[in-house]
């Protein structure tokens, strides 16, 4: 599947600013099953861009700009080409060893309600692969999406003891339980596009990727009790949220500030299959 991706972030100050520095994980990598075959980053007013690779391997771009305006939007736009490998993450142009992700961070810490669920899956038979799947789907029927429910810093543990949450919280929830057993578990940020054509999106998606040992990685997405496929574009990974959100920084000056997001992820289609589904559009028209 070919999908399209437009994404902006505009940042409104009620004062003037005297700097802005902003880390932006938003380009993704090529890998068994992605491949990108363009990507821009565009801003709206004079700034420095300068691009590297973090710890994880993730592609990061420090963006600095004195004196900024009332204003700052940042424009990301790419055509991305996916295959459906079944949530297995393979051919990755940079990764760490599995056991770095097992170290728990606050996001992911493991408190009374997570404690019983772990014990409830101790002794889960069929082996890790099964034990993964059941989870996902224990979390995709345990939790209720809610938009107004969290915030960033909302933990895994009050996430699922409310019962409620974002996708980030549904991954955060999986990535904790995971470590709890022992199986290494990492946060993934990027894009979903979804069949139902719901095209604009409020926010970019999250989801996890946890290894077994005979396949290797694996993503689940909780938030839908799927492994992913060729509607997933992976961005980004890290420990959680925090190490694989796609903007993050700091502003000097400013006073208050507000944030909006828009992204729009579609899939490109041929010009044949443009004519396949109006030919068919028309025969249902015909028929009704």
């Amino acid at each position: 599947m070919q999908l399209s991706v437009r994404y902006s972030t505009t940042y409104n100050y009620d004062a003037p600013a005297l700097r802005l520095v902003q880390l932006l994980r938003v380009t993704p990598a090529s890998f068994v099953g992605q491949t990108v075959l363009d990507w821009r980053i565009d801003v709206d007013s004079d700034v420095r861009l300068r691009e590297h690779r973090d710890g994880y391997g993730n592609i990061v771009h420090m963006l600095y700009m004195d004196r900024p305006p009332g204003g700052l939007e940042v424009r990301v736009s790419g055509r991305v080409l996916t295959d459906n490998h079944a949530g297995l993450v393979d051919g990755l142009p940079f990764d760490l060893p599995p056991p770095v992700f097992l170290r728990p961070t606050p996001l992911t810490g493991i408190g009374g309600s997570l404690t019983t669920l772990i014990h409830a899956l101790e002794h889960h038979r069929g082996g890790v692969r099964a034990l993964l799947h059941h989870l996902n789907e224990r979390i995709f029927l345990r939790m209720k999406f809610d938009a107004e429910a969290t915030a960033v810093d909302t933990s895994a543990d009050a996430a699922f003891e409310a019962g409620h949450g974002v996708c980030q919280d549904f991954t955060h929830i999986f990535i904790a339980v995971c470590r709890g057993l022992g199986i290494p578990a990492r946060y993934v940020s990027g894009h979903l596009f979804r069949r139902d054509g719901a095209t604009r999106q409020p926010a970019t998606h999250a989801w996890a990727e946890a290894f077994d040992p005979e396949l290797g990685w694996i993503a689940f997405d909780p938030t839908h009790g799927i492994c992913t496929d060729d509607a997933y574009i992976r961005v980004a990974c890290g420990l959680d949220y925090r190490d694989a959100a796609p903007f993050s920084g700091t502003v000097a000056g400013g006073g208050s500030q507000s944030l909006s997001v828009d992204v729009e992820v579609d899939e490109v289609r041929s010009q044949r299959q443009q004519q396949q589904q109006g030919l068919e559009g028309q025969r249902q028209s015909q028929e009704s």
